[in-house]
């Protein structure tokens, strides 16, 4: 070998090492070395696998001489270091996929050149590097040469799928679903694939799949530094065939368990992976358009639902958008859209319903905010379970009648929610309307007949068969009603009087009401807000979760995005209310400086601080402030001035005022660090020590207060009543070891003596046992639920097991 090929092979190395393979005079280089004579370039081939072999270099110079001789050797036959590729093209298997210029591509051209058989895993690599924000065009070219497998494999769903001979060119087909929404070109090569195999066949063979997306890769990928939760995400490549084949579902007759399948990978896609966000919404997407093109009741009803759980803004303007289209189609309004969309679920009654199986009967029955299914063998007997007969005889009967408990269960909690919104719609309905869409709806009734309601202003609420006024009266009798205004019941303006003469009705007829209604709490103008005039510090110096925080203000209808630690502006948390023409706004900012400690390692505040909620006319112009902090500031709006001044807490109407005080002080109950047992420590540094005291022992808020006037009517029936008191802040309860003080807002331990701190993390390793306090007049306070467990726990502290409480316990 001559001295001027070594000197060529180490200056090429150099100017890849210092630039890169993509750099132009890189570029221009190897296209000169290209034009040499082949003996010529087998000599500087040598050249660099000598110097790879010496092993003197760096790893990372030695991947780029092991990148270099493929890439002078192309073409050529009988490449040197066969092994160090085949050992680098491993851990190329194991890779999400390679930075563009890294050029890895051309290690596994080697190799298929050589006519090695190249890993499915490999291939896979290639394909997600090529569908990549990054790829050039060249390994765009080079994936295409690879046609098997048809899918990525690593994906429980794929590699089911290419199990199924049927689905071959399917597959393929739905490979090609690379767009926002099929062409009519994509749809009629889909129909005809559908009409070969029969749609019955596409859907037994697709649905499957379906239930297998998002699960666990069948083998992991090795996760990069600072790199997102790869195994987490939907595989790129395979992300187009899955949407494919949403498309193609979107072809057959619609059906139950169609909608079903579709409805669950919306929430599936959207699903949050660490540093990546959701999952992927292109098949969330692709799965709202597919619900959106089907007919049926089915369809329109799942749409509904998600609009009252998705919170991703691209996918929910979608399916807002579907809900619209069909609103305006039937010459309906959105609400009553959503009103309709609710259907029956095989229900007969409002929450009840029989199913014959063979001689066993099924029992459906809603009972609070869940469905369950009471079995009954031929006999008429109760059991547990579905009789043996009907497990071997109907199958697939009762495979739909699980489907369709879960979809209730679904469908109720989306309803909730939905009513729970409608203090701030304005919504009111006549008598006749309201009866049907509601009263005795057979799902929707099971909310409604627990709620209170006003009709031509008198408050009303279901019971005995009848709606019934606070005296008991029964309203049904009167025939002149089909007209008459019918609107939901809140306690902002009512005597306090009425106020507690209905929270003692719904406890003397066992009413537990979905959502906290009768004692809702209500959040009236202090002294201190007349004071600050146009904003209100209430709910200011919190320190949240902002992942939690974020989720919150989605669920209830803010609009919110995640703060990074980078150089960028935001606006704060809005909630915009076009039926009264406002914007409520909440200003917040990111907590901390220092990255993997106040930050995700993809640089997302772990925490906020908050500060003020403020009100503004539905179309000024939005506040901004840096995601560092400093103060937010009104940016113009072409047409008009740059300044708009924030309303008057006065001028707010009182129910506008007390629901959005009242959604805050959630996102604060909720989201407090000061509500986490495990930051008796004040957190990293111990610099939220005084704030987590304050916030976990000191005075309590609005919800907490509610909590605390249940207690107090609730304690007494418990099985350790002689054992708790309510005083103050604190559910006081003596246990034989100890007495303790549970926080009523945050829900954490004193112990005495000294009231020292006591650790109890609900659902970790020292979770109490559940409480069973027997009737509650509302469902959904977790703290409340948290609580009780503790007090039931404490006051047999001997009974205690868990070390992780007992070493606290001797210890005090």
């Amino acid at each position: 070998m001559t001295q001027n090929v070594k000197v060529l092979a180490d200056r090429l190395v150099r100017r890849v090492v210092d630039c890169s393979f993509h750099h132009p005079a890189v570029k221009q280089r190897l296209a000169e070395i290209h034009r040499l004579p082949p003996g010529e370039r087998l000599l500087l081939v040598e050249a660099l696998a000598e110097r790879h072999r010496r092993g003197s270099d760096t790893d990372p110079v030695r991947l780029k001489l092991l990148t270099l001789t493929a890439l002078v050797g192309r073409g050529l036959g009988g490449l040197p270091l066969a092994a160090e590729r085949a050992a680098q093209l491993e851990v190329l298997g194991r890779a999400h996929s390679f930075w563009y210029g890294d050029r890895c591509e051309t290690l596994v051209e080697a190799e298929a050149d050589a006519g090695r058989t190249l890993s499915p895993a490999v291939v896979a690599t290639v394909r997600r590097t090529a569908v990549g924000a990054y790829a050039d065009q060249e390994i765009v070219r080079f994936a295409g040469r690879f046609t098997e497998p048809v899918l990525n494999v690593g994906e429980p769903w794929a590699e089911r799928a290419m199990q199924d001979a049927r689905l071959r060119e399917v597959l393929a087909h739905a490979l090609t679903a690379k767009a926002a929404k099929p062409s009519a070109a994509w749809d009629e090569r889909g129909r005809a694939l559908v009409e070969d195999l029969g749609a019955e066949t596409v859907r037994e063979a697709v649905l499957p799949l379906l239930a297998l997306v998002g699960r666990p890769r069948t083998f992991e990928l090795d996760r990069a530094e600072y790199e997102p939760d790869v195994n987490a995400a939907f595989d790129p490549y395979n992300a187009n065939a899955l949407r494919g084949l949403v498309w193609l579902l979107a072809l057959l007759p619609s059906h139950p368990d169609t909608v079903r399948a579709l409805g669950s990978l919306v929430e599936t896609a959207l699903r949050k992976a660490a540093g990546l966000g959701p999952r992927n919404p292109k098949v969330a997407n692709a799965a709202v358009g597919a619900l959106a093109r089907a007919d049926g009741e089915a369809a329109l009803a799942e749409l509904a639902r998600l609009g009252t759980r998705v919170t991703y803004k691209g996918t929910l303007k979608l399916i807002d958008a579907a809900l619209e289209a069909r609103a305006t189609a039937l010459g309906l309004s959105r609400e009553e859209i959503e009103e309709l969309a609710v259907p029956a679920y095989g229900l007969t009654q409002v929450g009840k319903a029989v199913f014959g199986l063979g001689e066993a009967t099924a029992e459906l029955a809603v009972r609070g905010n869940r469905a369950a299914l009471v079995w009954r063998n031929a006999a008429g007997k109760p059991v547990k379970t579905a009789p043996a007969a009907v497990r071997r005889d109907h199958p697939e009967e009762l495979k739909e009648l699980k489907g369709l408990v879960k979809d209730i269960d679904k469908s109720l909690s989306a309803q909730a929610e939905r009513l729970d919104r409608q203090f701030l719609a304005r919504r009111r309905w006549t008598y006749g309307q309201w009866r049907e869409r509601y009263l005795d709806h057979p799902l929707v009734g099971t909310l409604a007949r627990r709620l209170i309601w006003t009709v031509d202003g008198t408050p009303v609420c279901f019971a005995d068969g009848a709606l019934r006024t606070l005296a008991g009266a029964d309203l049904g009798h009167l025939t002149d009603l089909a007209g008459a205004a019918v609107e939901l019941w809140h306690p902002v303006g009512r005597e306090p009087a009425e106020v507690l003469a209905w929270r003692e009705w719904l406890e003397r007829h066992a009413v537990t009401q979905p959502f906290k209604q009768a004692h809702r709490e209500v959040y009236l103008l202090t002294d201190a807000e007349r004071g600050t005039r146009t904003y209100s510090n209430r709910f200011a110096a919190h320190v949240l979760r902002q992942h939690q925080f974020n989720s919150l203000t989605s669920a209830r209808g803010w609009h919110n995005r995640l703060r990074l630690c980078v150089d960028d502006s935001l606006p704060p948390a809005t909630r915009e209310l076009p039926q009264w023409g406002l914007r409520a706004e909440y200003w917040i900012e990111g907590e901390g400086e220092e990255y993997g400690i106040d930050t995700t390692e993809s640089g997302t505040y772990l925490r906020l601080r908050t500060d003020q909620v403020r009100f503004y006319p539905i179309d000024a112009p939005q506040n901004w402030a840096s995601t560092y902090g400093g103060g937010y500031a009104m940016w113009p709006v072409a047409g008009r001035r740059t300044e708009v001044e924030p309303l008057p807490l006065a001028q707010i109407p009182e129910l506008v005022l007390s629901e959005v005080m009242r959604d805050v002080d959630l996102f604060v109950g909720v989201a407090s660090v000061g509500n986490d047992p495990t930051w008796s420590d004040g957190g990293p540094e111990g610099r939220f020590r005084d704030y987590w005291t304050s916030y976990g022992f000191g005075e309590l808020g609005a919800s907490a207060e509610t909590r605390r006037a249940l207690l107090e009517r609730l304690v007494p029936r418990l099985a350790v009543a002689d054992r708790c008191t309510v005083e103050g802040r604190f559910l006081h309860v003596r246990g034989e070891l100890h007495t303790y003080k549970i926080h009523l807002g945050s829900g954490n331990i004193l112990m005495s003596p000294n009231d020292q701190y006591l650790c109890i993390v609900p659902g970790g390793a020292g979770a109490p046992a559940a409480a069973e306090p027997g009737y509650l007049p509302f469902e959904g306070d977790r703290t409340l639920a948290v609580i009780l467990s503790k007090a039931m726990l404490l006051a047999k502290d001997t009974e205690i097991t868990d070390p992780t409480i007992t070493s606290q316990l001797r210890r005090g």
